[in-house]
């Protein structure tokens, strides 16, 4: 009888300890809550709350079915992308103006070359534009050659203009960069622009400023540069681009190595349903936000990086914001954001069935559209 009350005062012991330990793990890995963590981690981003009943053309542009407005949808079918860490994640700046018909009108010219940029009145592109005397666009200098892709919103508030890379290097001078043509309307799909690996827009998918800081979510399609000779893929049959890209870069038939003939210019990245900000470990609060719009937008690829890193285009005055927020730089090699982004990063998948039939995938959108645009 000794026996048997021992036994069972043991058992009894053991389904208590069991159940302290339990309920221990569940509130150290659910931020001690009693929900269980599949049920916390699996909630998604509540996009009616505080919904914008209308939106600014110039912070928010584009229709609401354009490319860089529609979520992923019910039906989207992923595709391993195979992206890799990368030892440093960096910056695309862009520079985004709106512009006033009574500024002085200056001579747009193409760069005299990628590193020296405000040199040489060779070929004029074709239009003067309304700038401020003190605008200044730094020239490329020794390790660093940005992108500088922008545009400029014309005065009669729908025509944009896009120029790749930008540059004006003295008061009152010419502006230099090569011109996406035809112009685009503020108002209509706006796919095509001067990230011109690609052919995609210079201001539809960037972080603007503000979207990295606060509580609301980014409610629109990101962009992503990775590197070439790494991850894109070329062949006679796939030559290194597919819808909405309309080009890839000119040397890609000798330089694009990437092996998955689903990754290349255009294509639509996006994170799966399944996984979670806690599954993957995220720590800061701006990869927490960029995991939500990789999973719920996705994001198009639109250039190549041209080294071994993995850059996202976002407004200049957007990264200035960021290191005043959070007081580290958005540019990383270590630290806990750049893990964070690596983790984001690669889980990457391909949207295969992005299509102009079914863009995001087709089927219901994993967020809302985009409301009005506001006259």
């Amino acid at each position: 009888m000794f026996k048997r009350f021992r036994s069972q005062w043991f058992l009894t012991f053991l389904c208590i300890a069991c159940a302290f330990l339990g309920l221990l793990a569940c509130q150290q890995t659910s931020g001690h809550s009693s929900t269980p963590l599949n049920q916390v981690a699996a909630q998604p981003i509540d996009y009616s709350r505080n919904a914008p009943s209308s939106r600014d053309k110039f912070l928010w542009p584009f229709s609401s079915e354009s490319i860089w407005n529609m979520p992923i949808g019910s039906d989207a079918r992923y595709q391993a992308a195979g992206i890799k860490p990368a030892p440093r994640l960096r910056s695309d700046e862009e520079y985004f103006f709106k512009l006033n018909g009574s500024d002085p009108r200056r001579p747009v010219y193409a760069p005299g070359s990628w590193r020296k940029r405000c040199r040489g009145k060779k070929k004029f592109m074709k239009i003067s534009l309304p700038v401020p005397d003190n605008l200044i666009i730094p020239d490329a200098r020794q390790g660093k050659t940005p992108n500088n892709a922008s545009a400029f919103l014309m005065p009669d508030g729908r025509t944009l203009v896009q120029l790749e890379p930008l540059a004006r290097c003295e008061p009152g001078g010419s502006i230099y960069g090569w011109r996406y043509f035809p112009d685009v309307d503020i108002y209509e799909d706006g796919i095509g622009g001067a990230h011109f690996g690609s052919g995609l827009s210079s201001i539809g998918g960037s972080i603007r400023k503000g979207e990295l800081v606060g509580d609301a979510p980014i409610r629109h399609a990101l962009k992503l540069n990775l590197w070439g000779k790494k991850y894109l893929y070329y062949s006679k049959n796939i030559p290194g681009y597919r819808w909405p890209a309309d080009r890839a870069d000119k040397y890609a038939a000798k330089q694009y190595g990437g092996k998955n003939p689903e990754l290349v210019q255009g294509t639509l990245l996006a994170i799966t349903p399944d996984i979670t900000v806690s599954s993957l470990g995220l720590k800061t609060q701006p990869a927490k936000k960029l995991f939500h719009a990789f999973q719920d937008y996705g994001a198009y690829v639109v250039d190549d990086a041209g080294w071994n890193t993995h850059a996202i285009p976002l407004e200049n005055s957007a990264l200035k914001e960021f290191r005043r927020t959070y007081g580290y730089s958005f540019n990383s090699s270590k630290g806990p954001f750049y893990e964070d982004m690596m983790r984001v990063l690669t889980s990457l998948s391909v949207v295969s069935n992005n299509t102009p039939e079914t863009v995001g995938g087709g089927g219901e959108p994993r967020a809302p559209l985009a409301p009005p645009i506001r006259n």
